[in-house]
C-alpha cells in the first residue's frame, strides 16, 4: 500500500540542568560558585535521503524524542550538548505543523535538512548568577524544555512528467511501453491505485521521469474517488501529459473528458494550469478515432499541441517522447510554495516560540482559583528549581516583571486567593 500522508509527534531534547556548587579550598570552606551550565538539548532534524520512496516507516514509529543535554557539574564544568536526532525522509516530503497548518519545510533535494523541533538550551549554573553582593548564590536553572509539536508528513512524488486522464484511457499502457515500469494493467476502472514511476530515455539520449497517476473522476478536487491522493502528486510535475481515449469506446465524449479533467486540476490548484500541457490522442488504431480527433480539434479553444498515438501498437510514441523532452528543456521547475511564503511560515514558527511567549492568559476555574498560562511563564516555571528558596524568589520577580501580578489584580485577585500555574499552586500576596 502506498503511504503518502502520516501524522507524527516530534520533541526536541530538554536542556541539561545547571548546577549549584561551590569551590572548596583549603582555607575557605565556602568559596565562590562553581556550578556549571547544562548542555543543550538535541534538535529533531529531517534530512532527505534519495534512497527512500515512501513514508511507510512512519506508520510503525510515530513518536520521536531527541535526547536531553547533560547536566552541569562542579568545578565550573558544563554539561555536554546532546547530538541532534536526524530522521531520514524521502525527497518530496512536505512537513506541516498540524496546529497552525503552516508549512515548516518542503524537502526536495538529497541531503537537504530542516530543524523540525528545536532542543532546549541548557540551564545556567550558579556560576552565572554570582554578583559582588552575592558571590555564592544558591540558584541555578533547570534546562529549557525542548520544542514539541505534532506534524503532518505529506509525500508528493518528484516526477518531470505526469500522465493525467480518466480511468482506462491507456496511461498505464503508455508508461509500460516507454519505460521499464511494469504497472498493473487490466480492462476495468481504477486499476492504478497508486502512482507508478518510470524513467524514459529517448533515442537521442535524453531522459526524464514520468509518473502514471491514478485516474481522476469529477469531484476529485473535493476528495471524491482517489481525489486528493492523486492531485497531491500532480503538483510536483513540470509538464502535464493529458491522455484521452479518442476512440470513445466507453461512450464518453473525448472533448468533454478533456474539459472535465482540466476543471478538476483548476479547482484543486489554479497554478496547475500554468504548467505546459501536451494532449495525447490515444487509441488511434481503433475505429472512429480519426473522426473523433477531427471533431476534438475543431472544438478545442486552447493552443495545446496534440499527438495522435496508439500505445498498444506504439504508433506515434517516438515523436511524442521527443516532444516531451523538448518541452522539459524549456520548462522551469514550479515550486509548490512561493519562497517568500516558506520563509514567512518558517519564521512565524520560530517567532511564535519566542514572541508569543511574552503574552499570557489568566482564567478562572470553577472553584474560583486563578489560572495563569502562556508559553513564557510556563517555560520559566519548568526552568525553576523550586527546592531552593532563592530560585523561588527569582521566579516571583520574573512573574512580576512580566506583569502577571498587575494582571491578577485587575482580574480581582486578593490576598490569599489561589493561583495555579501548570501543577503548581501558590497564594496571591498583594
Amino acid at each position: 500500500m502506498f503511504v503518502d500522508r502520516v501524522k507524527i509527534y516530534v520533541k526536541g531534547g530538554d536542556g541539561g540542568n545547571g548546577m549549584v556548587a561551590y569551590r572548596r579550598e583549603k582555607y575557605e570552606p565556602m568559596g565562590g560558585p562553581a556550578g556549571g551550565d547544562g548542555g543543550k538539548g538535541a534538535s529533531v532534524i529531517f534530512m532527505v535521503d534519495e534512497g527512500l520512496r515512501t513514508l511507510m516507516d512512519f506508520r510503525y514509529q510515530r513518536h520521536f524524542k531527541a535526547h536531553r543535554g547533560e547536566n552541569g557539574m562542579s568545578k565550573g564544568q558544563h554539561g555536554k550538548g546532546a547530538a541532534d536526532l536526524v530522521i531520514k525522509v524521502p525527497p518530496g516530503t512536505v512537513v506541516t505543523d498540524e496546529e497552525t497548518g503552516e508549512v515548516i519545510a518542503d524537502l526536495v533535494q538529497n541531503g537537504q535538512r530542516a530543524v523540525i523541533a528545536k532542543g532546549g538550551r541548557g540551564g545556567r549554573g550558579n556560576i552565572r548568577f554570582a554578583t559582588p553582593a552575592n558571590p555564592a548564590p544558591e540558584i541555578a536553572e533547570n534546562g529549557e524544555p525542548g520544542q514539541e509539536r505534532d506534524v503532518i508528513l505529506e509525500l508528493k512524488l518528484l516526477a518531470d512528467v505526469g500522465l493525467v486522464g480518466f480511468p482506462n484511457v491507456g496511461k498505464s499502457t503508455l508508461l509500460s511501453v516507454v519505460s521499464a515500469a511494469k504497472p498493473k494493467i487490466a480492462d476495468y476502472h481504477f486499476t492504478t491505485i497508486k502512482p507508478n514511476l518510470g524513467v524514459v530515455q529517448t533515442e537521442d539520449d535524453r531522459s526524464f521521469v514520468i509518473a502514471d497517476l491514478p485516474g481522476l473522476i469529477e469531484g476529485a478536487h473535493e476528495g471524491i474517488g482517489l481525489g486528493h491522493q492523486f492531485l497531491r502528486h500532480v503538483e510536483r510535475t513540470r509538464v502535464i501529459v493529458h491522455v484521452i481515449d479518442m476512440s470513445a469506446t466507453e461512450g464518453r465524449d473525448p472533448y468533454q473528458d478533456f474539459v472535465s479533467i482540466n476543471e478538476e486540476l483548476e479547482q484543486y490548484n489554479l497554478r496547475l494550469m500554468e504548467r505546459p500541457q501536451i494532449i495525447v490522442a490515444n487509441k488511434m488504431d481503433m475505429p472512429e478515432a480519426e473522426e473523433n480527433l477531427k471533431e476534438f480539434k475543431a472544438r478545442l479553444e486552447q493552443d495545446y499541441p496534440i499527438y495522435p498515438i496508439s500505445a498498444l501498437t506504439k504508433q506515434g510514441v517516438r515523436e511524442l517522447l521527443f516532444a516531451i523532452a523538448d518541452k522539459l528543456e524549456v520548462t522551469p521547475e514550479f515550486p509548490l510554495y512561493e519562497e517568500v511564503e516558506i520563509e514567512k511560515a518558517v519564521n512565524r514558527v520560530v517567532y511564535k516560540y519566542e514572541e508569543d511567549e511574552m503574552s499570557f492568559n489568566i482564567t478562572r476555574d470553577p472553584d474560583g482559583s486563578f489560572v495563569v498560562s502562556g508559553a513564557k511563564v510556563e517555560r520559566l516555571f519548568k526552568m525553576t528549581d523550586f527546592s531552593r528558596e532563592e530560585s523561588v524568589r527569582r521566579f516571583s520577580r520574573q512573574l512580576r516583571s512580566l506583569g502577571v501580578d498587575d494582571a491578577l489584580r485587575k482580574r480581582g485577585a486578593k490576598d490569599g486567593d489561589t493561583v495555579r500555574l501548570l501543577e503548581f499552586e501558590f497564594e496571591f500576596v498583594d
